[in-house]
C-alpha cells in the first residue's frame, strides 16, 4: 500500500510549503482547506478569515470533529491507488485517529513548527488569507481550544523546525522522504 503523509502544524508554520514539497517528490496533495473553501463558495460568502472558521467549526458541530478526514477520504483513497499522499492541513486528533484506524502504520504524521511571531509575520505578508497579527493569535487559540490540535503535534513522527531558509526546509523533507520511503 502507498504511505499517507499528514502534514500538521499552526498557522504560518509551513504546512503548504511542506506538502507542495512531497508533491514535487510524487505526492498527490490533499488539501483539506478545500472543503472549506468550496462550502464558503456554496454559501455564497467572501473567502476571508471570519468565513472560514465560521465554516470550519459548522462543519465539526454537524459532523463531528473527524468531519474533514471523512470528508477528504474519497479523494485519499482514490490518489492512494496510484501513488503516495501528501494530507496539507490536519487539524485535530479526532481527524488523526479517523486516519490511523484507515490508514495505520502507513500513516506518517509530520509536524512543522515556527515561532509565533515568525507565523504571524508570515501570515501578514501572505498575498492570499492574509492575518493581522492579532487575527493569527485568534486563530491559534481557536485552534488549540476547539480543534484538539496539539494531540497530532505531540505524537509526530517527525519535526520540521521551519524558522531559517526554504533550502534548510527543503534539507529536512528530504530526510523525512528517506525515511517515509
Amino acid at each position: 500500500m502507498n504511505k499517507v503523509v499528514a502534514v500538521v502544524g499552526m498557522a504560518g508554520a509551513g504546512k503548504s510549503e511542506v506538502a507542495w514539497l512531497f508533491e514535487k517528490h510524487g505526492f498527490v496533495r490533499v488539501r483539506f482547506g478545500d472543503v472549506t473553501d468550496q462550502e464558503v463558495a456554496r454559501r455564497g460568502l467572501p473567502l476571508n478569515e471570519e468565513n472560514e472558521r465560521a465554516v470550519r467549526e459548522a462543519l465539526r458541530r454537524e459532523q463531528g470533529m473527524a468531519a474533514y478526514a471523512r470528508l477528504n477520504l474519497p479523494r485519499i483513497r482514490a490518489a492512494l491507488e496510484t501513488s503516495d499522499v501528501v494530507i496539507d492541513g490536519l487539524y485535530s486528533w479526532e481527524e488523526y485517529v479517523f486516519l490511523k484506524d484507515c490508514f495505520g502504520e502507513n500513516l506518517k504524521l509530520v509536524a512543522v513548527w515556527a515561532p509565533p511571531a515568525t507565523r504571524y509575520a508570515r501570515l501578514s505578508a501572505r498575498k492570499e488569507r492574509s492575518l493581522l497579527p492579532e487575527e493569527a493569535a485568534g486563530r491559534d487559540r481557536a485552534e488549540v481550544e476547539k480543534t484538539n490540535k496539539g494531540g497530532p503535534i505531540a505524537l509526530a513522527n517527525f519535526l520540521v523546525a521551519n524558522e531559517s531558509s526554504l533550502d534548510e526546509l527543503g534539507r529536512q523533507v528530504e530526510h523525512i522522504l528517506s525515511e517515509v520511503r
